[in-house]
């Protein structure tokens, strides 16, 4: 009398587990699926930095019928400019925007979490809204700004506005990771005899590495890829940025160079790559500790 319905339990575990197996690995594959989907135009773009000039847009399958690196040679030394000077100037102002987004980034949302000052709410309501500003609202106010302190043409505009807390996104970052850091720290410094800049360099920085990582990761990606600002405020060649480069490849007057577009657009990927694949770590658990903060 026992052993019947202990066989239906377990024909029923087995075939729960079968089919808990089957939609497991239909997700997989519907993932998998995704992904690649998701990455074949960068797939392609590899394929053709590789495959010789003459069979870029005619061959049908991704796989090339031959290895051909020259595309690499000619773009790197195929313009007026070597490339890696497009490269340098692009790690110039990415590290200058980086240093200048950490810097004054951190003591505008350091004032707005821990000191008390005259208007501190409608201050960073006010800093919020700008948030809601597109980009090309203030480029006029900026250009003829810029235009009148004689640095167009220069990577200031680029660089400068960094280290004015312009980027309100890693404000309110910061000051949501800095509010969840226990007040009694301050309280416990200040009855040492420690000021707020020594709180906010001895205590807030060390604690806060994980959305430092963060706004760094997103700066130097942002800065890198950047298109628009590069193009409005750098006229001369021996400035341009790896993006303003790029373009220089493709000439609605004469012939372009598709084969040293992609193979410098594969290589224009790397730092980025390489850049979030050591900070990977840093970038995810100062998003999730963001998130979590009141």
């Amino acid at each position: 009398m026992t052993t019947e319905p202990h066989r239906l339990s377990v024909v029923r575990g087995g075939e729960n587990r079968l089919a808990r197996r089957i939609l497991s690995i239909s997700i997989h594959a519907v993932l998998i699926a995704c992904s690649i989907l998701m990455l074949y135009p960068l797939i392609w773009m590899l394929a053709a930095s590789v495959r010789p000039q003459t069979e870029i847009f005619q061959s049908g399958s991704i796989i090339p019928s031959a290895i051909d690196f020259s595309s690499y040679v000619r773009g790197w030394f195929g313009l007026r400019i070597s490339f890696g000077t497009f490269f340098w100037n692009s790690f110039v102002i990415a590290t200058l925007s980086i240093v200048g987004n950490l810097i004054a980034c951190s003591l505008a949302a350091f004032a707005f979490a821990r000191l008390d000052f005259a208007g501190r709410r409608f201050w960073f309501a006010l800093m919020l809204g700008t948030l809601m500003l597109p980009y090309h609202v203030t480029l006029i106010p900026q250009y003829v700004l810029f235009l009148n302190l004689g640095w167009v043409n220069t990577i200031l505009p680029l660089v400068v506005p960094k280290f004015l807390a312009a980027d309100a996104f890693f404000i309110f970052l910061m000051v949501q990771f800095f509010r969840g850091i226990p007040r009694e720290l301050d309280e416990a410094a200040m009855m040492d005899g420690c000021g707020p800049w020594r709180i906010y360099w001895k205590i807030m920085l060390p604690l806060s590495m994980p959305v430092l990582a963060t706004a760094a990761i997103f700066t130097f990606i942002w800065t890198w890829d950047d298109f628009f600002g590069p193009l409005i405020y750098l006229n001369d060649m021996r400035s341009y940025t790896v993006q303003l480069g790029l373009r220089s490849f493709v000439d609605s007057s004469a012939q372009s160079d598709w084969g040293g577009l992609f193979a410098m657009s594969t290589l224009s990927l790397v730092p980025v790559f390489f850049f979030f694949l050591f900070f990977q770590r840093l970038l995810i658990e100062g998003i999730a500790t963001t998130g979590m903060k009141r």
